[in-house]
């Protein structure tokens, strides 16, 4: 009886083996069923959430070049607006008439060439922008009447012929020529006040000489030129511009 009792024991140990076996086995079925499905949603996510990051990445480098691209011309930009502001503080005719002031005509000389017809026919090539062959009837006025009365305009002529030459050299980009022009001028305006010191042009020339030497970048003998101007010249038509070059001198 004791030994049929254990076998029954036994037999029922191994039935509830038996039945925890496939109670384990479904459970580990069920738990691989289970990772493999977290698996496979956790491998979607990771896809998915790369194909995001790329895509951002992509954007983002698409924007950071933009932003170079745009950076860039920027710097361009505002390189070339400070070429063009100091060409233009450089090149910049003074707020006076754009027109020359035509001169009266001097008396006509019995015989030879006539001062008017030369002064006249150099004072044409002016006003048409012919500076250089306005450059060369101005001096062979001076040199065939160097009397004259309009002499201390011929010269001042001269000058603003040259500066106008500086100004178009600038305007075209020959900057290797607006130096040369610019210093020409300085000179032939210097020759109005040196030579003529009672003519009428010696105001304006001071004036034009401060301007030439703004546009060589000398702002020290510019200033000083214009303080002389309102020092000897104060009730001139230059003097209220020669004020105002002075005070924006004094603000840069």
């Amino acid at each position: 009886m004791a030994g049929s009792g254990v076998e029954q024991d036994l037999a029922q140990l191994r039935q509830d083996v038996t039945a925890l076996s496939l109670t384990v086995h479904r459970s580990r079925g069920d738990t691989e069923t289970v990772l493999g499905q977290l698996e496979r949603r956790s491998r979607d996510q990771t896809a998915e959430v790369q194909k995001q990051l790329a895509g951002l990445q992509s954007r983002t480098e698409t924007l950071s070049g933009e932003l170079s691209r745009l950076t860039a011309r920027m710097d361009e930009l505002a390189q070339r607006v400070e070429t063009l502001s100091r060409q233009t503080r450089a090149a910049a005719p003074p707020p006076a008439p754009a027109t020359p002031r035509p001169a009266p005509t001097p008396p006509r000389a019995p015989g030879g060439p006539q001062p008017a017809d030369v002064y006249q026919t150099a004072y044409i090539d002016f006003s048409k922008g012919s500076y250089p062959l306005a450059i060369q009837g101005f001096r062979e006025f001076l040199r065939r009447f160097p009397d004259s009365d309009l002499a201390n305009n011929a010269q001042y002529w001269v000058g603003e012929a040259y500066f106008s030459l500086a100004r178009g050299y600038a305007n075209q980009g020959q900057a290797d020529k607006v130096q040369g022009a610019l210093e020409q001028a300085v000179q032939e305006f210097r020759k109005v006040i040196v030579n003529y010191p009672r003519g009428e042009k010696v105001p304006t020339a001071l004036y034009k000489e401060a301007l030439a030497l703004l546009g060589l970048k000398q702002p020290s003998l510019a200033e000083a030129r214009l303080k002389y101007l309102l020092e000897h010249f104060p009730q001139s038509e230059e003097a209220p511009l020669a004020r105002d070059r002075l005070a924006s001198l004094k603000k840069e």
